[in-house]
């Protein structure tokens, strides 16, 4: 059976194989992908940004465990930086979204950017496309961390949920950085240790520009580490997707 076939049929290995050989050898897999891009229809794609610390990997272990109670399979790209001896991804997320069990409808993998700016790897792109041949529901790209150069994450993403947390400091200045005007949601995690009025406030002037785009920006509240607010997160989610869905 080929490496395409394998994947096809939900194999891990298969897949975890293609998107190596992609981040390694990227021109020598595009026979694969032709292959793939023919056989699949394009899977919906989340980006979860923000700045380093404010939670993006909890929230993204708690979204994991809304969908796969819905049945629903998911992959995840962590953008990690790059390691200066390897080459490969630093921080390792897949440690930091460990579920408890070994799970065959969740695959996590880990990528570097290998240089790449914008908060993403080279080899994203290419990468949702396996995991949409693998049969992933939904694909959720976690990107490096940067903090404001992050637009990159606009490419290739479908509803972008950008996470903020109290404290941040200059949230004003974060604002004219342009990172906030590419958010479908807004999440203010980690609401339980700060006051979170200020930047709600500065939130809530980004979004009437966004009116003439048919889609408000909703601000969503949570504590990811105890669960709290991420169903009426995914919900959002959703109402994006089917939104999306329709102003085709």
């Amino acid at each position: 059976m080929s490496l395409i076939e394998k994947i096809l049929q939900g194999d891990h290995k298969a897949t975890a194989k293609l998107i190596s050989k992609i981040e390694d050898e990227p021109t020598s897999t595009l026979k694969e992908i032709k292959v793939l891009e023919e056989r699949i229809v394009p899977v919906h794609t989340l980006g979860i940004t923000g700045p380093p610390g404010v939670g993006k990997s909890t929230l993204i272990a708690r979204l994991i465990e809304h969908y796969r109670e819905k049945n629903k399979k998911v992959g995840v790209l962590a953008i990690d930086p790059s390691s200066p001896f390897t080459g490969g991804a630093l921080l390792g997320d897949r440690i930091r979204m460990q579920m408890p069990s070994p799970d065959e409808g969740v695959f996590i993998r880990s990528m570097a950017t290998r240089g790449q700016l914008g908060g993403l790897s080279r080899a994203t792109n290419n990468a949702i496309k396996v995991l949409s041949g693998w049969g992933a529901d939904i694909v959720i790209v976690e990107t490096v961390g940067a903090g404001q150069a992050e637009v990159e994450v606009m490419r290739v993403a479908d509803t972008i949920v950008l996470v903020l947390s109290p404290g941040l400091g200059d949230d004003i200045q974060m604002m004219k950085a342009g990172i906030l005007e590419i958010g479908d949601i807004f999440v203010i995690n980690k609401i339980d240790q700060g006051e979170t009025g200020h930047l709600e406030r500065n939130l809530e002037l980004v979004r009437p520009g966004r009116e003439k785009e048919g889609w408000v920006p909703a601000i969503i509240k949570t504590i990811a580490i105890k669960g709290s607010g991420i169903d009426e997160l995914y919900k959002k989610i959703e109402k994006h997707r089917k939104y999306l869905k329709n102003k085709k």
